[in-house]
């Protein structure tokens, strides 16, 4: 049992490093142009490609890298060091393909797709929101619309980030015309069978590379693209937790690459008086005790989720106790990551201020304040204060 895990920690580390690499070679070099240009990262999903990263959770008997959420986060922290963007996108594809191998198993279609996904690296994009619902995932007003074995479906949705450069969209709808909003079923649908038609930019502060425009979209399918579990079964197992924990994570690393501009900065200044202690090397120990608290709550809801997700307890996700924990999760680093650039911009000075600088904290503190937004902060406190009313500590 020892020796599989420690081939399993050397086969990751391996993987990391050749992430490293590939951030350090392909990504932070055009993640300027990326941010300046809100374009598509081309160049870095080609690399997430060579990898084959984009089928790192499909398991292993359907052809994929079969790692778990815990090492999917890590890779997102380690590409948040050199491109926010291209990091976003990855837990944003990852949060999608979480779906699909949660929930899509005994599907037949399911099964073909994710060794389609292994074999020709497709990237999916998610259709959730919706104009008239905003954020509200947990209800629809599109609906699916059948006619015999097939399906067409209208969708106005406010955002569906780098939609125009996916091979496929997961997308939300009521289960039929005449469904609840609530009554959601999750289906995805295949370029070639889908119609985007924009009616919205994105000219934003941070997160540019994400390309996150709206559109309706208008699509066709087989009634087999429809996902087997019910959408409140997927968004309380799956996509709620998944998307937490890999969000959190690459703020992590965003947080941690400004942490690291700002240690080179202090080390600097101490080079250059070595018989006193700069006044910024405080600020750095401050800084780095907030890193240390993100990073810590980060992977303890990982460990959590990861050691739920391996006992098969269904019920354990719709706990209010772990429901809050992850909102928390979210809440909690969200603030933080602001609070460690913010931290490192005061240390770095004017360098960090100047978006021409080698030193600059521009992109890093326009992506962070965009974290707050990511279903939005104050629905998330509203909806925990809903669940407190009811639930208690034992």
């Amino acid at each position: 049992m020892n020796s599989q895990r420690n081939q399993r920690e050397t086969e990751i580390a391996a993987l990391l490093a050749k992430v490293h690499a590939m951030g350090r070679d392909i990504i932070a070099p055009l993640a300027t142009e990326v941010d300046r240009d809100a374009r598509f990262p081309h160049e870095a999903m080609q690399a997430l490609r060579s990898l084959k990263l984009l089928s790192a959770y499909v398991p292993r008997e359907l052809g994929g890298l079969g790692l778990n959420l815990i090492e999917i986060a890590k890779i997102g922290e380690v590409l948040g060091h050199y491109c926010g963007s291209t990091a976003m996108i990855f837990a944003m594809h990852q949060i999608q393909v979480a779906c699909l191998v949660h929930h899509g198993m005994t599907s037949e279609y399911m099964c073909s797709y994710m060794r389609q996904l292994v074999s020709e690296q497709r990237l999916i994009a998610s259709a959730t929101t919706e104009v008239g619902k905003g954020g509200d995932l947990r209800s629809s007003i599109c609906a699916i619309e059948l006619e015999g074995d097939t399906f067409n479906l209208v969708k106005k949705a406010p955002v569906i980030s780098y939609g125009a450069d996916a091979d496929d969209i997961m997308v939300t709808a009521r289960r039929t015309a005449s469904a609840p909003a609530s009554d959601q079923v999750h289906v995805i649908v295949h370029k070639g069978d889908y119609t985007l038609e924009p009616i919205s930019g994105w000219d934003t502060l941070g997160f540019r590379g994400t390309c996150s425009a709206g559109f309706v979209l208008t699509c066709r399918g087989n009634v087999s693209q429809i996902l087997p579990s019910a959408f409140s079964e997927i968004l309380g197992r799956s996509m709620h937790p998944y998307a937490h924990i890999t969000w959190s994570s690459l703020w992590l690393g965003i947080a941690t690459d400004a942490m690291n501009i700002a240690r080179a900065f202090v080390r600097n200044e101490a080079r250059r008086n070595p018989s006193a202690p700069p006044i910024s090397s405080l600020r750095l120990g401050e800084a780095d005790a907030v890193l240390q608290t993100m990073r810590n709550d980060i992977y303890a809801a990982a460990n959590e989720y990861q050691t739920l997700l391996d006992g098969d307890d269904v019920d354990a996700f719709s706990n209010f106790g772990f429901v809050i924990r992850t909102n928390n999760l979210k809440l909690n680093a969200s603030r933080l990551i602001v609070d460690v650039v913010s931290r490192a911009m005061l240390i770095v000075g004017i360098a960090g201020y100047r978006n021409d600088s080698k030193s600059s904290l521009c992109r890093h503190l326009r992506d962070a304040y965009g974290t707050g937004l990511m279903v939005n902060n104050d629905r998330i406190l509203s909806h925990n204060a809903t669940l407190l009313l009811v639930h208690r500590e034992g």
